[in-house]
């Protein structure tokens, strides 16, 4: 058996495959592949191991259709035609629940950042700026006692909820598809509507999965809404919140704040306005990039592609299709 790794991927899931006795062939480039290059990567193999944002589209799928089983080294799957993938009776599988504490982590560093204007502050010092002492310039917020709102109560948004309950007991609402009992026994979270959530939020955090439905629901018209001491945070996907609406809710004050560790388009140009505001802090969507969260994901994924090469059903599956034995 035969797998192609579109990254390098962490040893703990290498191991696996060895282990396994499954041989593979990683693209080693640090470039993104083509469509072109991806689907000739996957000639003659019996699985993909998809790392990045590969497009998984119905092109691809069609000309791949031959792959006993696809393994994505990540939670979200938004760049994967499911559909597709399931007429075509490939099984899919993902990396959920595993990167939950490290993003969450990423969040709840990207809210105090912002909070204490720090990564601006930082700047000050590599320009030489740190000199005259002036008890009113530059001053942040403290977070104790303030509303965090969550957008997606999954296990990433309960993480940080926790986080943050413990460390700024801050009371917690949530607006989710559906409602989460056990944060709300944890954590006395509340679930109200997401005009709610905009209005009641002083940090407002992202951590839903992007669907056609979420897909630029923080626009203009929803950061009106946010109370002006308000702090943004999406540590999700970029695609969730307009970036030319952000900036001018930042510039006309509508909102005092933002932490992105996803950005809209992405990567961001390193020319973009936001990275030169004080309220601002913008990662590289480092949010899985810890040795445990990304190693625990190649596993997972190395998991996957085991199991759905022995006919067997995913450990992890986006969709419910039998792997094929032949």
């Amino acid at each position: 058996m035969k797998i192609f790794i579109t990254r390098h991927i962490p040893e703990p899931g290498l191991q696996l495959l060895r282990e396994a006795g499954i041989a593979f062939t990683e693209h080693t480039e640090k470039r993104n592949l083509t469509l072109e290059e991806l689907i000739e990567g996957c000639k003659g193999m019996d699985a993909l191991l998809s790392v990045g944002g590969n497009k998984l589209n119905a092109e691809f799928l069609q000309a791949s259709r031959h792959l006993k089983v696809i393994a994505l080294m990540s939670a979200g799957y938004d760049n994967l035609d499911v559909d597709t993938a399931t007429a075509l009776g490939i099984p899919v599988g993902n990396t959920p629940g595993v990167l939950s504490n490290a993003t969450a982590d990423t969040a709840f560093l990207l809210m105090l950042a912002v909070s204490r204007k720090a990564f601006f502050m930082h700047k000050m010092i590599e320009k030489g700026d740190w000199g005259f002492f002036d008890p009113t310039a530059n001053l942040g917020m403290e977070l104790n006692g303030r509303t965090l709102g969550i957008f997606g109560m999954g296990s990433i948004g309960t993480a940080l909820a926790r986080k943050c309950r413990g460390a700024f007991d801050m009371p917690v609402i949530y607006h989710n598809r559906s409602r989460n009992e056990a944060a709300e026994k944890e954590l006395g979270a509340k679930y109200v509507s997401f005009d709610e959530l905009l209005e009641q939020s002083d940090v407002l955090s992202v951590h839903a999965a992007l669907t056609p439905q979420t897909e630029g629901v923080f626009n203009a018209a929803a950061f009106r809404k946010m109370k002006p001491k308000a702090i943004f945070v999406n540590a999700a996907r970029g695609a969730m919140h307009n970036e030319n609406d952000l900036l001018e809710a930042l510039r006309s004050h509508r909102i005092w704040g933002a932490g992105l560790d996803v950005t809209n388009p992405e990567p961001m140009d390193k020319h973009n306005l936001l990275l030169q505001m004080p309220n601002v802090a913008v990662l590289p969507h480092i949010g899985s990039a810890t040795e445990e969260a990304r190693g625990g994901m190649a596993r997972m994924a190395a998991e996957n592609i085991i199991a759905g090469l022995k006919g067997l059903p995913l450990p992890h599956p986006i969709n419910k299709v039998i792997p094929r034995t032949s």
